[in-house]
């Protein structure tokens, strides 16, 4: 569990938040947990580099050849008229030549082998004539001073910074490690986020048959995945039913072992929710109103150093809030920057009058081909349990507060979800 984190975090605020404001209220107070652990290089993608990573070496290390050809000095060489060398031995990958060949003459290379230093090109061998008994190689004109040759360091010069701390690894990233030579790298711990989902009407899907007035937990398997896309550890709570001594105990044994605990439903103050009375006794509870559409207020906490975040019931309004508000408290919890999503202007394919003004909004949007490119289309129902709409969805069209209508053309702001890590349809 963290021991790190500010206990006055979540302080609260008054009034009607808008989404820039609650954006900027957790930039402004959360903090990476600050631990860290070697983790071996192929075991490291999704991770959160911890330390600066600079190189050691060039890469390449040495100057080689990018192709099976001849290698040549250009000096030696007519461009015009093309020139016959005799030829002096040969270099593959991993078997350079012994000797510095002779000036004026050429070697037979392979892709990869290292360059002699005394040569500085290479003519491609499907473009030369090689003498019957192997003596000799033609090129003929036409071939440019370095064709062919990847230089020392091209890639990587020693002592660059190739990673700063913070950087979230990716497969790429992978071989630029392996590249200097980077077996293990430094890499913050993986922050611990329980889930927890509440109500005496909830039940696992596979457990049994629904009985009335019962529904199956959609939210706790979606938000698994969600974590893990951050980075996290997902560690499944179970469902706490509505007894209050109960959820009590369970929300202090959980905050002893976590970084952090995100709760679905149960988060209002009626008389039936129980997580905000819990947290009240345990803790800090602070409940943000926040001016924004899929969602009602959240609740924002803390037990000691542990972060509780509550979420809306509605599947709907659990993925846009985690997207938009616990996704990038996570990553930066682990180490990251703040990951602000791109938002990519496109035509609307829809129209929709009379907004109502002073509210964010974020509308389930598939893209759909337009006369002259890409264009959004707006899922018909915006019901907030309504998951059709999540799986028919490439992303979300965010809607300003201060926006009255959309008409068909007019260019929105689109947040694909593949800005969250999810694979596209």
């Amino acid at each position: 569990m963290s021991d790190s984190m500010p206990t006055d975090c979540f302080a609260p605020t008054a009034g009607l938040m808008r989404h820039g404001e609650a954006v900027g209220l957790l930039k402004e107070r959360i903090a990476p947990i600050g631990r860290s652990e070697a983790v071996e290089l192929a075991a490291a993608g999704g991770r959160v580099l911890a330390e600066e990573v600079v190189a050691p070496h060039d890469v390449p290390r040495h100057t080689n050849s990018a192709v099976d050809g001849y290698a040549f000095s250009s000096s030696a060489y007519s461009a015009s008229n093309g020139t016959t060398f005799p030829l002096a031995g040969r270099a593959a990958a991993g078997h350079p030549l012994k000797i510095e060949p002779g000036a004026g003459t050429a070697v037979r290379i392979l892709t990869g082998a290292v360059m002699p230093d005394s040569l500085d090109s290479v003519a491609m061998q499907e473009n030369v004539k090689v003498s019957d008994d192997e003596s000799s190689v033609q090129i003929p004109g036409g071939s440019k001073a370095g064709a062919n040759v990847r230089n020392a360091g091209e890639d990587v010069r020693a002592g660059q910074v190739l990673f700063s701390s913070g950087h979230i690894l990716r497969p790429q990233d992978l071989a630029a490690l392996a590249s200097i030579g980077c077996g293990s790298v430094t890499c913050s711990r993986r922050i611990r986020v329980g889930i927890v989902s509440s109500g005496d009407e909830v039940i696992r899907a596979g457990d049994r048959d629904l009985g009335i007035g019962e529904v199956y937990d959609a939210n706790a398997p979606m938000l698994e995945t969600l974590v893990r896309l951050t980075g996290a550890e997902a560690v499944d709570l179970g469902i706490w039913p509505d007894k209050r001594e109960e959820v009590t105990n369970r929300l202090a044994e959980a905050a002893n072992g976590l970084d952090v605990i995100i709760t679905t439903g149960g988060a209002s103050q009626s008389e039936e929710d129980h997580m905000s009375a819990a947290l009240e006794v345990l803790g800090s509870r602070h409940f943000w109103r926040i001016a924004v559409k899929p969602g009602r207020p959240m609740m924002f906490g803390q037990i000691g150093s542990a972060i509780m975040i509550g979420l809306p019931g509605n599947p709907v309004a659990v993925f846009v809030c985690f997207l938009m508000y616990v996704f990038p408290m996570l990553r930066r919890l682990s180490g990251a920057e703040w990951p602000e999503p791109r938002r990519f202007e496109l035509p609307a394919a829809f129209e929709f009058a009379d907004r109502k003004l002073g509210r964010r909004e974020y509308w389930r949007a598939s893209l759909i081909d337009g006369p002259s490119g890409l264009m959004a289309e707006k899922f018909a129902r915006d019901g907030s349990g309504l998951i059709s709409g999540l799986r028919a969805a490439d992303g979300l069209i965010e809607v300003d507060e201060d926006i009255p209508a959309v008409a068909r053309g007019d260019r929105i702001a689109f947040i694909p979800f593949s800005e969250f890590g999810i694979l596209g349809r």
